[in-house]
């Protein structure tokens, strides 16, 4: 997966911190739970879930995970624009084809002034032809 032989997967929890025992709500106890368990009993190394507010903490300051699943768009392109506005890019896991994007939305706001960086862009179709190479061998 994504290059990776055995990869580290941090799968966040749903409601703010992963639901407190269902405290918080029930999603991640009745659904992400359950879902992680399936993973690891088909041999993924799958962790959670985790409290969304220190799951990227753990990956990228503790070297803990080498991907993080998120439950929800916001949630992981928060710390992604944070870390890398102008080359931070998304995969889409799940589709029964390979799917890359920018980070950053659309920017019509920009369209047409020049000013644009295309350094997302170039990010996002290098990843997409990397995956697609490894993904024919």
């Amino acid at each position: 997966m994504l290059g990776l032989e055995q990869p580290r997967i941090a799968v966040a929890g749903f409601n703010a911190h992963a639901g407190e025992n269902g405290l918080f709500g029930r999603e991640d106890i009745d659904e992400i739970a359950p879902a992680v368990e399936e993973a690891q009993k088909e041999g993924i190394a799958a962790t959670g879930p985790i409290p969304p507010d220190t799951v990227f903490f753990r990956t990228v300051c503790r070297k803990e995970f080498d991907i993080v699943v998120v439950m929800y768009h916001d949630q992981g392109h928060i710390p992604i624009k944070l870390l890398g506005f102008d080359n931070g890019i998304n995969v889409t896991v799940g589709l029964p084809f390979l799917r890359t994007s920018v980070d950053h939305g659309t920017a019509f706001d920009i369209a047409g002034k020049g000013i644009a960086d295309s350094g997302s862009m170039i990010a996002a179709i290098d990843f997409a032809a990397r995956l697609a190479k490894g993904a024919r061998k």
